[in-house]
Formats: structure tokens, sequence, C-alpha cells
């Protein structure tokens, strides 16, 4: 298990959407800098005072760079720090060092928030390496030595929270914009599935009249134009969305009340819809999903029902309920799906949604008949 954990952090990416530099970089290495003078300056019991305020300092504008080559950083600022304590070593001097250098503890935290995880595993191995070092040349206490640890152990379990925290927030925001996309290509699949319905229907119907009444399969073909046109129209504003940083373009969204531009009298089947009880007060989400589901249950009428004379769409609103039922008179067709087939997927999925429920199957009277049932109030 241990084996697979550390193969799992050896295998990380770096962190997504990493910010090169931002204008408080530049502040924080100014306020370093500034620290650090003032420090070697003004402190009285600092060895080897230019060398060390001009390590702090010139070490500072590593900084910029701890997000961008958090590895790089990591072994620049600590393989300095062993540079000098093993020159302090060297000549017999302990506590050599300003206390503004604790500003490389940031580039513990950057390691472990903003790097893949085998620069994590090799930055810590050297952290390790050189607080070993440290604690080997210029042992001071146990104090001083669990604290050191502890701080370390801080920055780094810093930077793992952080990057924990913002992963989850972009799986999140993934998962949104993935179920976005889910219900775009619902509604793509309604919508067309509907107007090529329509286009069918009236090519039939054109071919029908064209040797008696030619002026029809003329009005014919200029609806199959129009159909043709908003199919395409919506087929692309539809991929655009579903492509990535593309804008979305809003729209008001059809409901209850624009069933009736479905109801017809010509061509075959007739189209007849009735809307009974108080519709003007359903919710946004129940409106839109009532529309669509009736639109969905018309479009697989006209394709599957044979010889079907009549499509029947019923709304009625009772007992704080919404009850959805669409009908055709037709045969029924045996390659017709009962259960399966992304139009009555995406209507079950509807119905679930919104706390209702949904039956679609052949009617003892023979035909089809799909039902659904919606609470007008949303669940909790």
């Amino acid at each position: 298990m241990f084996t697979a954990g550390l193969r799992s952090l050896w295998d990380e990416p770096r962190a997504a959407d990493t910010p090169e530099r931002v204008w408080l970089d530049r502040v924080l290495v100014g306020v370093v800098m500034v620290a650090a003078l003032l420090e070697g300056t003004l402190r009285e019991d600092v060895t080897w005072r230019p060398v060390v305020t001009i390590v702090t300092v010139g070490l500072a504008p590593v900084l910029l760079w701890r997000r961008t080559h958090p590895l790089v950083c990591v072994v620049v600022g600590f393989g300095t720090g062993m540079a000098l304590g093993l020159a302090s070593w060297l000549g017999g001097t302990s506590g050599v060092g300003l206390n503004t250098m604790i500003y490389i503890l940031v580039l513990v935290y950057s390691l472990v928030r903003w790097g893949s995880g085998r620069q994590i595993v090799i930055g810590l191995l050297l952290v390790a390496v050189a607080a070993g070092f440290s604690i080997a040349t210029d042992y001071t206490g146990p104090a001083e030595l669990f604290g050191g640890l502890a701080v370390l152990a801080a920055a780094a379990a810093s930077g793992a929270a952080f990057r924990y925290r913002a992963e989850s927030r972009r799986r999140a925001l993934d998962q949104v914009r993935s179920q976005e996309r889910v219900g775009l290509a619902r509604e793509l699949h309604d919508s067309v599935a509907h107007h090529v319905s329509a286009i069918t229907l009236q090519a039939q119907a054109g071919m029908m009249m064209a040797a008696k009444r030619p002026e029809a399969a003329l009005e014919a073909l200029a609806i199959i134009e129009g159909e043709a046109s908003r199919t395409l129209a919506e087929m692309r504003a539809m991929v655009r969305v579903l492509r990535d940083g593309a804008p979305a373009e809003y729209g008001p969204q059809p409901g209850v009340a624009d069933l009736m531009l479905l109801a017809r009298r010509e061509p075959d089947p007739v189209v007849d819809v009735e809307l009974a009880g108080d519709l003007a007060v359903l919710r946004p989400q129940v409106d839109a999903a009532v529309y669509r589901m009736a639109q969905e249950a018309l479009t697989n009428a006209l394709r599957h029902a044979r010889n079907a004379s009549r499509v029947e769409i019923r709304v009625v609103e009772g007992a704080g309920r919404l009850r959805l039922r669409v009908t055709d008179d037709g045969q029924i067709d045996p390659a017709r799906p009962a259960t399966h087939g992304f139009g009555l997927l995406g209507m079950t999925e509807r119905v679930q949604l919104l706390g209702g429920t949904l039956r679609a199957g052949p009617t003892p009277e023979g035909g089809w008949a799909v039902d659904a049932e919606l609470p007008m109030e949303l669940p909790l």
C-alpha cells in the first residue's frame, strides 16, 4: 500500500492553472529585502554580517519563480542555506544567518502547492537532507529541533491542504460543466429530432400532393426550408456552447403555453393539444420540462406510430400535481423502444430530477402513451 501511494504521488501532475506571477510577489520580495537590510544593519549579534546580509537579500528574488519552477527554487534556497551552514561549520562558527531567512519556508509551501509529484518527492528529500545537515552541524537543543521540524511540516501541510482544496473545487466545476453539457446534448437531441420529424412529414405530404396540387408541394418545401434553417441555427448555437471557451447565448425557454404551437390539423396525423387547470404559476424548471417531454413524446409518435391519424397532448393541473399525457392511435412499431433510447432516457431523467414519475408503453386500445406526473413544487 505504501508503494502504491508513493507511486501515485510520483505520477501526480503539476497543479492546474498555475499563475506565473502577481503583483503581490514583487511586494513580498521588496518586504523581504527591506527586512533583511534592516536586520543586517541594526541587529548587533550578527555573525558574518556582510556575507549573510548579501546572501539573504540576493536570495529573495527566487520567490518570484516559486510557482513556475518550485523544485529549482527549493534547490537554490536550501542549497544556499546548506552552503552557508557548511562554511560556518568549517570556520568553527555557529548561529550564522539572519532570522529573515525564514522566508525560504515559502518555497516548501510552493513546492507542495504547485509542483508535480516527482518534484515534491525530490524537493522534500532535499529539504530533509538540509534539515538533517543543520541539526548535525548546529544543534541547539530539543526545543528548537522539534520546533523547526514542526514549522517545516506545517509549511508542507499547508501547501498540500490548499492544493487539495483547489483540486476539489476544480473537479466540482468540471462536474458541473459536464452535467451542463449533458443537458445541452439532451436539448439538442430533443429539438433536432422534433424538427427532423416535421421535415420528414412535410416531405411526405409534399410528394403526395405534388401531382394533384403543385402549390401545396411548394408550401411544403417552404415549411421544410424554414424547419431546416431553424434546425441548423439551433445546432450551431449548441455546438458553440459545447466547445471549450465558447460563450453561451441565453434565451427564454419554451414552456407549457408554447405547446399550443405544436397543434395542427394537417397533414396526418392531427395533433390536438389540451391544457387544463391553473398553468400560469408553474416553476420555470417544471414549465420547461413539461414542454420538452411533450415535444419528445410527439416526435416519437411522429416517427414510430405507423398509420397514426391522431396524436393527443393533454396537460392537467390539480391537487398540487401536474400531469402530462401524450397518446397516439397508430400501430405499434416492434422496433419502438419501451425502456431505452436517448429520448426516453432524457424524459426519465427530467422527471426524476423534479421528483416525478414517468410511464411509457403501448395502450390496451392500441397505440402508445406517455404519462408523466410532476409535483408543482420542487422537492427539497
